[in-house]
């Protein structure tokens, strides 16, 4: 096992970091966790009582496009989560994205070897893969056909990073399947997420497409176990560059089979398709076997039944407050969008003004 006694986690005020941190923090109290935060929806908490928060040992306000490079030195690991962090969001800040996920990912990574740091960890994606065979599974060696900025920005960065690895200096890539579930920071900008909510306040999910796309899903806590074994317990000095798909076979399900599946336990929810819309060029089936030989007890546990049952639990408390129940409060997009038009961030998501930590 790894003795990383120092760790820096990058975008930790996200949707994936307060549980990431949470259970890091459960399973290795000795280890110290540092945050470092833009600050961009710190002020979008999901309800504290049902979803309390896990804060790291210290949290440092930073945009990791202006770092200086004595931030990093004395960690052991970075696990890098910080990211423009959807297709939306990529298409609509799409030389931020190119800025933010790779001109200075790639920064930070150069700068964490040379200050020593001996394991990055970086939160890749499937939707490298883009689009793939209608019911064919793709894995680590089928072609990267990335169709959006955001998916682009990921293939580029795990190549630099390949290329950067070395034995002191061990690099692992998460091609995660898409994010879902309960968080203390939520988000209803996802697939999943979206359908539960739409699901709970309307008896409605309207699909925009025709339902026919593939997607894997992986919950938030499978997610920050997977980053805690990149960190801890993955070792190969001889393959000192890992890229792997982080999921679970049986959480591929097409857009339409996922709606059913919170039909299921919102029975009188109905469904509606959008049989007009265009195809969704973004389709894939993800197979996750090379992380289960790798993972063994670490892969991922949370069936998509307790994804949605989790979902259900977080939100209905939000509803039955009567505050912070709309969904645009939960679209990063939305939030990005706002503090523009209020003049705290600049087109190029700067800040004009400190955020409140």
């Amino acid at each position: 096992m790894n003795i990383m006694n120092n760790i820096l986690i990058t975008g930790n005020q996200g949707y994936i970091g307060p549980a990431l941190v949470a259970i890091l923090k459960e399973q290795y109290p000795s280890s110290t966790v540092t945050g470092l935060d833009t600050g961009f929806f710190e002020s979008r908490p999901t309800i504290q009582r049902a979803y309390p928060q896990i804060l790291p040992d210290y949290q440092m306000v930073g945009d990791v496009r202006q770092l200086d490079a004595s931030v990093l030195s004395g960690f052991d690991a970075v696990i890098h989560l910080a990211a423009i962090s959807n297709d939306p969001m990529g298409e609509t800040f799409s030389d931020v994205t190119k800025q933010i996920n790779l001109e200075a990912s790639k920064d930070l990574a150069r700068r964490a070897k040379m200050s020593g740091v001996k394991r990055f960890v970086f939160a890749s994606s499937c939707s490298v893969y883009g689009a793939s065979d209608d019911n064919a599974f793709v894995n680590e060696e089928s072609p990267l056909v990335p169709v959006t900025t955001y998916a682009k920005s990921k293939v580029l960065m795990e190549k630099y990073l390949s290329s950067l690895a070395s034995p002191d200096f061990q690099v692992v890539c998460l091609r995660f399947a898409t994010a879902c579930g309960a968080s203390s920071r939520l988000r209803l900008d996802l697939v999943l997420n979206d359908f539960v909510y739409t699901a709970l306040t309307s008896n409605k999910i309207k699909i925009l497409s025709d339902g026919s796309p593939w997607r894997p899903l992986i919950d938030t806590q499978d997610m920050s176990r997977a980053l805690i074994w990149a960190c801890y317990k993955y070792s190969d000095s001889a393959l000192p560059f890992l890229a792997v798909n982080v999921g679970r076979n049986d959480n591929n399900f097409r857009i339409s089979e996922l709606a059913e599946c919170v039909a299921s336990q919102l029975p009188r929810t109905q469904i509606v398709l959008n049989k007009d819309a265009s195809p969704d060029k973004r389709s894939y089936k993800v197979d996750f076997n090379r992380f289960k030989q790798l993972a063994g007890a670490d892969v991922p546990q949370m069936c998509i039944t307790q994804s949605i049952s989790q979902l259900i639990d977080c939100i209905e408390p939000m509803l039955s407050q009567g505050g912070g129940t709309q969904m645009n409060d939960y679209k990063r997009l939305h939030i990005l969008k706002g503090l523009i038009e209020a003049k705290h961030l600049d087109s190029c998501l700067y800040w004009n003004r400190s955020p409140a930590v």
